[in-house]
């Protein structure tokens, strides 16, 4: 197993190549969530589980299913119905679990589904060939970089609500305003040598 790979791909994966700020895959939940850092948190951790155990997954049936039967072109039909799966399991949970943070989600838990990180994700750990316990850390790493950009919006959002913001601004263009700065900020990592 080579560390020095698997620890680029952990920085890289919530630094440099942060699916919200660098690659811009998953933008509907992370602004339809980002208002308050508890219902951030909660998503972040969902997406952690279904990212995570989706690459997992995914890489598995691609491998040991699609390749040898010569079905690599049916990849995101596949990968779309394990990830709609493993949403419907982690929302079961969450709603038995925990009904407020369930009632906080509302609509963005469901649409974790259609969130083009999960199925990006998986699918460029097919196309960058990475084996089995790369695709799992890639995986897990890049839902924590979500988390990261989710609770760092969110922070700075509920800052926003006390402060004197002109009416044009005030609500989502401030957010979209805010999420662009700290894109221009995470932009800083990229020069980073691994």
């Amino acid at each position: 197993m080579d560390f020095a790979k698997l620890f680029s791909i952990i920085i890289g994966s919530i630094f440099i190549n942060n699916f919200i700020f660098a690659k811009f895959l998953g933008i509907c939940p992370f602004m339809g969530v980002s208002k308050k850092v508890e219902s951030s948190v909660g998503m972040g951790m969902a997406v952690t589980f279904v990212i995570t155990l989706a690459s997992g997954v995914t890489w598995v049936v691609f491998h040991y299913i699609l390749t040898p039967l010569n079905l690599e072109y049916l990849q995101t039909i596949a990968f779309i119905l394990i990830i709609a799966s493993l949403v419907q399991f982690v929302e079961m949970a969450i709603q038995k679990t925990s009904p407020g943070l369930y009632k906080a989600l509302g609509v963005f838990l469901p649409l974790i589904t259609t969130n083009c990180a999960v199925l990006g994700v998986a699918i460029l750990n097919i196309q960058e060939k990475l084996n089995f316990i790369e695709t799992i850390v890639t995986g897990f790493f890049v839902s924590i970089g979500f988390t990261l950009a989710l609770v760092l919006l969110a922070g700075v959002r509920e800052r926003l609500e006390y402060s004197k913001i002109p009416k044009p601004f005030q609500g989502v263009p401030i957010a979209f305003i805010s999420a662009g700065l700290l894109a221009m900020a995470f932009m800083g990592f990229s020069g980073m040598k691994i």
